[in-house]
Parts: structure tokens; sequence; C-alpha cells
């Protein structure tokens, strides 16, 4: 049951060429506007954060060069073991936007130092323990720790949060007297400004979310309207070749009659007959019967594209209608001293529209028979096989004609195309047979190929899936 509902489905969506248009055109202007809306976004958060963090390298960068210049200053006078001095004459403070900073002598052991979170002092300077800045290093890192708080009415503290900071650090070599003495640390939390980075990437996306919808929304009104033009001149399109081929069959139909009249009374008139008179309307006969097949093919192809031809699906044996087929070309067949060969079972049921299958296979041999030289031959091939697990009606049709080269065989199957205009139209051709007749397999979910080269004739092959006409 889910099978047919959703293969119904599927063969809506196929047959409903201007929505899928209409949904390309969404897709492509929505996807206009979402990339550049997209790379708006990129771009502003790039420039602010770049922006960001080149004043927090700076500022860093600026509070090592001061600390350090006050710290060497002091240093050449007291001396770096004589901490007490330097501690209680305040010569470096811990600023607003410092977390910390620390002195260590060269074996890396720490002189004296200061930091916001005093129970972090172990963690910070496991950080940095071997670390040698380079010339305006700068590193990143995070530090992770448990926040305790007292509880009231109980002895023990409480586990409330683990909290994280991320700190921009950076550092000095100290020398003093041309020679080195230890590395001056500085540390800044930069923790809030990553916080603000979170968020403004939040916002920025959430905003992305909300344009694209209405990107989306308004890209599918823009495309609605456009294809109106569109759908109103198909409209008229099919309609014109609808009126044009049902105003043409009476006057052709009315013209055929008054020729088989005026050909009657010729033959039948005064003993004298008249050549030309009945060559001429011979002529016009065989004109006038070329229109009206055009006629035909032209309002079954606007009848299909305007899906008002629904296929008459049944079940029944077609190997008797390919015996008449084939018997109703064998006179043509003769007169060309062209040789027609049937492969075909005994019985062979079929599932799908009689009559166009039975147009399908005339279409093709008409095309065979026409397109090959005299004395050559004709092969027609009908059987049922096993395709993709699936039970498939296999047509071919091969013949020995003039073939056709690379290049047309791209368009064979378009309206009105002729390989050879001037061959076509003295063989009665118009160029609508073969677009009918792949119209004909795709309305019965099938494929039609064609191989073919020059000088060696052209094999045509169709399948049809019998699993997806039931």
């Amino acid at each position: 049951m889910k099978v047919k509902f959703f293969s119904k489905l599927r063969e809506r969506w196929q047959k409903d060429l201007f929505k899928k248009t209409q949904i390309r055109l969404t897709i492509l202007y929505s996807g206009m506007i979402i990339f550049f809306l997209t790379l708006f976004i990129i771009v502003v958060y790039s420039v602010f954060y770049m922006i960001i963090s080149d004043q927090e390298h700076d500022d860093i960068q600026t509070l090592a060069d001061q600390e350090l210049s006050v710290l060497i200053r002091y240093l050449g006078q007291y001396g770096l073991t004589n901490q007490t001095n330097i501690m209680n004459q305040n010569v470096i403070v811990i600023g607003e936007d410092q977390f910390f900073y620390y002195v260590v002598d060269s074996k890396g052991r720490l002189i004296f130092g200061d930091e916001v979170v005093r129970p972090l002092r172990s963690d910070l300077l496991s950080m940095l323990k071997g670390w040698r800045p380079l010339e305006n290093e700068i590193r990143y890192e995070t530090l992770s720790f448990f926040e305790f708080n007292r509880v009231q009415n109980k002895e023990n503290d409480k586990l409330i949060k683990k909290r994280s900071l991320q700190l921009l650090m950076t550092g000095r070599p100290i020398y003093v007297k041309g020679q080195f003495v230890g590395v001056l640390y500085v540390g800044k939390n930069v923790t809030d400004n990553n916080y603000l980075f979170k968020k403004l990437l939040f916002l920025l996306v959430s905003l992305a979310v909300l344009f694209s919808g209405i990107a989306i929304f308004i890209s599918y009104l823009m495309s609605k309207r456009s294809m109106i033009p569109i759908k109103r001149a198909y409209t008229k399109q099919n309609q014109f070749t609808a009126d044009v081929s049902h105003e043409l069959r009476t006057p052709l139909s009315v013209l055929l009659s008054s020729i088989d009249v005026l050909e009657m009374e010729v033959e039948s008139g005064s003993e004298e007959r008249d050549d030309y008179s009945r060559k001429l309307i011979s002529n016009m006969r065989d004109e006038v019967k070329r229109m009206t097949k055009m006629v035909g093919d032209l309002l079954t192809l606007a009848r299909s594209d305007s899906n008002q031809i629904e296929l008459m699906r049944e079940t029944f044996d077609f190997c008797p209608h390919v015996q008449k087929i084939i018997q109703s070309f064998k006179p043509l067949a003769e007169e060309k001293g062209i040789k027609l060969h049937i492969h075909a079972p005994q019985t062979l049921i079929v599932n799908g529209d009689l009559e166009r299958l039975k147009q399908l296979l005339y279409i093709l041999l008409d095309n065979a028979i026409k397109y090959t030289t005299d004395g050559g031959e004709v092969n027609i091939t009908i059987s049922m096989k096993d395709w993709d697990h699936h039970p498939t009606l296999n047509i071919q049709v091969q013949d020995t004609g003039i073939g056709i080269s690379q290049e047309d065989q791209k368009n064979i199957f378009d309206r009105f195309y002729r390989v050879d205009k001037a061959r076509t139209r003295q063989m009665g051709g118009h160029g609508l047979g073969l677009a009918i007749a792949k119209w004909i397999v795709e309305a019965h979910k099938g494929s039609i190929q064609v191989s073919s080269k020059l000088g060696e004739g052209s094999t045509f092959t169709i399948k049809i899936p019998q699993s997806s006409i039931k």
C-alpha cells in the first residue's frame, strides 16, 4: 500500500514540470541570498574577532613591557634576592584587568608574584613551568577549577560548580647588567571576551537562521511570481498547437475527399485521360495525407504536453498484434527488397496501453524500412526479460540502413529534427515520429536508446518495466 502511494506521489511530481522549475528557482534565489548572508556574517565576526584579539595582544604586551621596565629599575638597585623591599614598596601592582604576574629565577623558582585568586597559584605555576617565552610570544590557556561556597548550618563546604578561565599569557626575560636572572610572566583574564565572542556567534547564527527563513519565503514568492508569465505562455502555446491541429484536420479531410472525387471523375470521364491531371491529383492526395498525419502527430504531442492523454492500461497478448503490424509493412518491404525477420515467442503477455504500444512499433518499423537501402534487412526482436529484478518488455528494431552519426543521435528524439531534411521529406516524414515514440516509452516508465554507425545501420532498444505499470 505504501509503495503504491509513494509511486503515485512520484508520478505526480515528475509530471508537474512547473512545480519542479519553481522549486529550482526558489533554491537558486534563496541559495544566493543565504550565501551572501553567510559571507556577511563570517566577515563581521572575523573582523570583530580580529579587532578584539589584536587589542588584547597589544594590551598584554604593553603591560608586560611596563612591568619589566619597572622591575629592572628596582632590581638594579635591590637585587633579585631582596624581594622584601620590592614587595613592600609595591613595585608591581596587579592592574584592573590583570590576573597574575610572577617572577622566577633562572632555575625556574618563584621569587615573588601575585594573583587575583590565591588558591590557583600552584595551578598557574604548573602551566608556566618550563616555558621560556620567545620575543612577543603569547599563549592562550584554559584553567579549570572547582568553586566552593560555605553553606549555613553545615560544617563542610559545598561544591557548587566547576568553572573555567581563559587566560592570555606572555613573558619577558629579565636581564640585569647583561646577565640573565629570570623571567617575568604576566597573565590576563579574557574569559569575558571569549564569552562575548560566543554570544556574538550565537546571535549571528540565530539571525542567519531567521533571515534564511525569510529569504526562502521571499524566494518562493519571487519564483512563483516569475512562473506566471511562463505558465501563461506555455498554456497559450499548447492551446495554439491544439487549436491549429483541430482547425486543420477538418479542411484537410474535406480536401482529401474532394481529391478522391476529382480522381474518380478523371478516371470515369472521357476516353482521353489527362495524365497531367491524374498526376497532379495524386501528388495533392499524397501531400494532404502527409499533412493529415503531421497534424495528428502534433495533436498527440500537444495533448501529451498538457497531460490530457491517459494510458489505457490493460493486460493482453502482444504477439498477434505484432504479427499484424509486420504483415502491414510487408508490401512496402517487398517493394524495396527488404527482408523482415521477427524473433518473438508464440505468446507474450504484456501490461500497458495496447494502442500506444502498437503505435510505437509502427513508428520504429516505418523508420527502419524507410531508411534501409534496397535489399537490406530489418530484424524485430520482442521478449520478456528480467531487468533490475523486474520483468521487462524488451523491443529491439535493427536495420541495415544508412545509419545515424554520433552528433545526430543526441537530437534524434527531438521534435521536427531530421538528419537529412530533403530525404525525409521525400520519404514522407516530418520529424515527429521518434518524439512520439519517446513519449510513449516514457509514459510507460521505460527507456529508449539508439546505437548506430553511418553506413552500417541502426538499432533501437526499448525497455518497459512491467512492475511499474501494474
